[in-house]
């Protein structure tokens, strides 16, 4: 047989294993890392040890440390986990161990449920069982011959689940005295799981059925190598101190309460005032590139929604009312209404395109499981617009979206990925609507220089859309912009102008959020600075500590004048300690911390210290107001916005 790998022909006898295919094709070292190969034509991913399949042209590997290789590392380090807790504790039986984000997990019945204790000699166990390097062998068996066998080893749920295996045959994977019913493909041998670690428990009901056993599950996490494991324990780590729920809290920035609003904000006095400054910059942003601004109402006749597709396409994510015998909808997004203020007037081709622009509050059904903090919350404000244009403008439009994300990115220091989302399944429209929004989209992007990938049938219900996920600086995605072309809900609303011709004609739509939620938005900058805003978005720019009540006067007038040149300072006159009002300031990261004591206030000046501890010694007042009115500036510098704030 001659089958290609990585372009070169290999001549190979039938009936060998992909293992010495690749073999002969690769070197030593970047074989060992190979943990399977993709079988061409077909696409069908295959163990090592698995036979080269008779119509095979080529063989593409996987290494360890790709996504498909490390979801592999960690299927098969759950079967290695499962391996371990059966020689510790035998009367564990198991049920299901598949991968996931980032790891794996493994749920048991057990005497008592495990917790964080039992995880130094679980590791230990599945240590020695790495270092064996035991492989991992298929067979495939008869249905009744598997059951007979789980049902000798005391295993019911295995029984369970392979009595619902429609197939006469099934598939086994045994690494050592542990053998599991799995598909598989798995790496070549237990070595590959030695890069591992348990992170957590949680009880979990068998099928997800409240009526069935609850068993103890074990989740962990994997990588190709030590050092990629201990990169993402670090970040872990990192994310944890940078946690915005927690610096929500110290910072008294928000609140949840949720006996009373599950999933909804409070917002507390400082971030109320970081909120508004952020919205303030945002509109003035929107008004300089052409935006209007408009506002609709919270509630819509339900009528309106099924005219729109929401009630049939999204209606789990929505809230209803009752008025006067009418069911409402509440609002889930701005769309309709921005459509229906377009109809308020005739509109000619002169008048596009419109662009509507608003902070709207919207409410979606979030289940509770998912809420989390600012960042998935069942209220919240988007950022968001409508361009309604000719088609003719269609691309100049979202070059231009383009290049406000690619500002805003730039602003706050996040590098980006791009991709284009493409019709789901469940969707409304046209396929010729959608082939004409899908390319608009992908040749905006293209003509902006951006990279970007396809997600296949991610996009709207009601038309296709560019996502935009941005790279904090721990190396996290977050969905944050996104831009949809519609060419469908301009057909439903009847949306039309008055072309060149005179004639009435169909305009097309953009629904675009920049930010996104303001919400996640403002928990994603807490994160991305660990609660240290930039001076130009702190609530608090500077704080003036006094250290005797002699200075209290001169602290109070300094602030007056601080406040006059438009920078948001506050006064500490409390009869404490100097040092213990210094760090509750650097604590609570407030950029600017300004002492006056007998020394300054004979000078007329303040003293400097900024947050991370540096002292910038004796300074006037006129100097203190330059010096942070500058740094607010600072990040305008470059790009295309603009600060203006004072």
């Amino acid at each position: 047989m001659n089958v290609r790998v990585e372009g070169q022909a290999v001549e190979v006898p039938a009936g060998v294993d992909v293992a010495a295919v690749l073999r002969e094709a690769l070197s030593g070292k970047k074989f060992k890392a190979v943990v399977a190969a993709r079988a061409l034509p077909g696409d069908r991913l295959l163990d090592l040890s698995a036979p080269l399949p008779e119509d095979c042209t080529e063989l593409v590997p996987v290494p360890a440390d790709s996504p498909e290789g490390l979801e592999m590392i960690r299927h098969s380090t759950a079967h290695v986990m499962a391996a371990a807790v059966k020689r510790l504790f035998p009367k564990a039986r198991v049920t299901i161990g598949p991968s996931i984000e980032n790891g794996f997990y493994y749920d048991f019945e057990v005497e008592r449920p495990f917790s964080s204790e039992d995880f130094p000699a679980i590791e230990a166990e599945m240590q020695k069982i790495a270092a064996a390097r035991l492989p991992f062998t298929s067979e495939r068996v008869s249905k009744a011959e598997a059951i007979a066998r789980f049902k000798a080893e005391g295993e019911p749920y295995k029984v369970e689940l392979a009595e619902a295996i429609a197939d006469d045959t099934v598939s086994l994977y045994t690494c050592g005295e542990f053998t599991d019913l799995c598909r598989g493909p798995h790496v070549p041998h237990t070595g590959f799981a030695a890069a591992a670690r348990l992170m957590s428990v949680a009880g979990a009901y068998w099928r997800g059925d409240e009526k069935n056993p609850m068993l103890s599950r074990i989740y962990g996490t994997a990588f190709a190598d030590s050092k990629a494991l201990d990169a993402y324990l670090k970040q872990l780590e990192e994310a944890k101190r940078r946690d915005h729920r927690k610096l929500g809290r110290e910072l008294s920035l928000f609140t949840f309460q949720e006996d009373v609003a599950p999933g909804m904000v409070f917002w507390l006095p400082k971030g109320m005032l970081l909120r508004a400054i952020l919205e303030d910059f945002w509109r003035k942003e929107h008004l300089k590139r052409g935006y209007d601004m408009v506002q609709g109402p919270q509630l819509l006749r339900v009528e309106t929604w099924q005219r729109s597709g929401h009630y049939d396409n999204y209606r789990e994510n929505m809230y209803f009312t009752q008025i006067d015998e009418d069911a409402y909808g509440v609002k889930p997004m701005n769309c309709i209404s921005h459509m229906l203020i377009y109809k308020n007037e005739l509109r000619s081709y002169r008048d596009l395109p419109q662009r509507y622009f608003e902070l709207g509050v919207v409410h979606r059904h979030e289940k509770s499981g998912v809420l989390h903090g600012l960042l998935r919350v069942r209220q919240f404000t988007q950022d968001d617009a409508h361009i309604i244009c000719t088609p003719e403008q269609l691309e100049g439009e979202i070059l231009d979206v383009i290049h406000l994300i690619r500002d805003l990115m730039g602003l706050f220091g996040f590098q980006y990925k791009v991709a284009v989302s493409t019709r789901p399944e469940k969707s409304i429209g046209t396929d010729e609507a959608w082939e004409l929004a899908t390319t608009a989209l992908e040749q905006a992007v293209q003509k902006a220089g951006l990279p970007y990938e396809i997600n296949e049938g991610d996009g709207a219900f009601y038309g296709p859309k560019i996502d935009v996920r941005l790279l904090d600086c721990i190396g996290r995605e977050w969905q944050c912009s996104t831009i949809q072309v519609d060419f469908t809900l301009p057909e439903r609303f009847d949306l039309t102008y008055v072309g060149q011709d005179g004639e009435r004609h169909r305009p097309v739509m953009v629904h675009r959020a920049i930010m996104g939620s303001i919400e996640r938005f403002i928990g994603v900058l807490i994160e991305q600075y660990a609660g240290a805003m930039p001076a130009w978005l702190a609530p608090e720019q500077a704080r003036l500590l006094t250290v005797t009540e002699a200075g209290d006067a001169a602290v109070e007038r300094i602030c007056a004048e601080l406040r006059a040149a438009g920078i948001r300072a506050t006064a500490d006159t409390r009869n404490e300690k100097l040092g213990f009002k210094v760090r509750e300031a650097q604590v609570t990261k407030v950029p600017y911390i300004l002492v006056v004591g007998e020394k300054e206030v004979q000078a007329g000046g303040v003293n400097v210290r900024l947050r991370s501890g540096e002292n910038l010694g004796l300074k006037s007042v006129e100097e203190v107001a330059g010096l942070i009115l500058a740094d607010a500036a600072e990040p305008f510098k470059q790009g295309g916005m603009c600060y203006s704030f004072a």
